[in-house]
């Protein structure tokens, strides 16, 4: 558990306890008085996540008490801690957010939190934007108003913008070399925007450590992913060509990981039921009879563009002859490979993706087969 110990005094314990109770000032000399707690993840009574620690020393390190976390003393608080632009923070669980958060940003200039590992045995930040709301992309899928930009890792993230919110990514640190977290946004373009991300901070021997390659890593054995910025609603804006944009973000490619649970040997990938528009790659969305969206009439394997990759993938029980999903459609589609991963792929030419939304998809691993 990362923990900077600011006290003047050093003091050994063993792994995860940590000092406790008062900060005394006698002739202006500053110690602690000794006890023992668990520094462990809390939960603060606005129900942020935080550090237990003592109170002195969150105060001290610029963090919020948000309420008590340990019955052995009432010294012991749920540290959290909130940032905003211009910001540095080595804390495991910090949150950043817009000015003014929860209210929204009117735009103009960059907003940035740089992040540095809080030591030397974190590997990887997970980064969860409990709200993202930006300028959406171009026509074409570019964003070229508002961008949410993550450098420095040593895994590469690509530009984000539009809507967002729920969505994570995983980013591996270079080294002990900062991670930095930048949103750029442009006063001439009209928009509430608002966001606010929790950063956690990931040992490199954490059983919740992104695998490499992939962007994204969803731990429960059933659930859904998204393209981002995928709203069953279409891109207000036109492309470069005239005709109805798209809301995919041009340039990505990706990997969706899902864990492995206990005794799963395969995964299906199937469109969310209650959105006709939950798979739609490729072509022309509106030359399309509603009634056919989501069916085996419009799913394609003939990709060379925007895609997903499902590897060694069999539909019914029965083997596919590609790996590659575009078009219109995605009917169920179950894969043994393992690890469970979904390959993102869009390119840099959305002309005749017209109104395209990108994918939102249900997964749900299968049990073993019985032998």
């Amino acid at each position: 558990m990362c923990y900077n110990f600011n006290s003047p005094i050093q003091i050994s314990f063993t792994e995860k306890m940590f000092v406790v109770i008062s900060k005394i000032r006698v002739k202006g000399f500053p110690f602690y008085t000794i006890g023992r707690f668990q520094n462990e993840v809390c939960t603060g009574k606005n129900n942020l996540l935080g550090t237990c620690m003592v109170r002195g020393e969150c105060s001290d390190n610029g963090g919020v008490s948000a309420g008590s976390c340990s019955t052995i003393t009432n010294q012991a608080v749920c540290c959290i801690y909130q940032k905003t632009c211009g910001a540095t923070t080595q804390y495991n669980n910090t949150y950043f957010y817009n000015s003014g958060y929860p209210g929204t940003y009117g735009g103009g200039g960059r907003c940035t939190i740089v992040v540095q590992p809080c030591d030397a045995n974190i590997c990887q930040l997970r980064i969860d934007f409990l709200s993202l709301s930006l300028a959406p992309p171009n026509g074409d899928g570019f964003c070229v108003t508002d961008s949410l930009q993550i450098t420095g890792g040593s895994s590469r993230v690509p530009p984000i913008c539009g809507e967002n919110s729920g969505q994570h990514v995983y980013v591996d640190f270079n080294g002990e070399s900062p991670i930095t977290i930048s949103i750029a946004t442009s006063a001439g373009y009209t928009f509430n925007r608002q966001w606010q991300f929790q950063i956690a901070q990931l040992a490199c021997a954490s059983a919740t450590q992104a695998p490499s390659g992939c962007l994204q890593y969803h731990l429960d054995e059933s659930g859904t992913v998204q393209s981002f910025n995928y709203n069953s609603a279409p891109n207000s804006l036109p492309n470069s060509i005239g005709v109805p944009g798209t809301r995919q973000i041009a340039n990505h490619k990706y990997g969706i990981c899902i864990r492995m649970g206990a005794n799963k040997c395969s995964i299906t990938w199937s469109q969310v039921d209650s959105d006709a528009y939950s798979f739609t790659l490729t072509n022309d969305v509106g030359a399309v009879d509603p009634s056919l969206l989501g069916t085996e009439a419009v799913q394609s394997q003939d990709c060379t563009t925007d895609f997903v990759v499902i590897p060694n993938p069999t539909q019914g029980g029965v083997p596919l002859p590609s790996d590659r999903f575009c078009g219109l459609g995605l009917v169920p589609t179950t894969t043994a490979t393992k690890p469970f991963v979904l390959f993102v792929n869009h390119d840099d030419n959305e002309d005749f993706d017209i109104s395209n939304r990108g994918f939102f998809l249900s997964y749900s691993q299968n049990g073993c087969p019985i032998i």
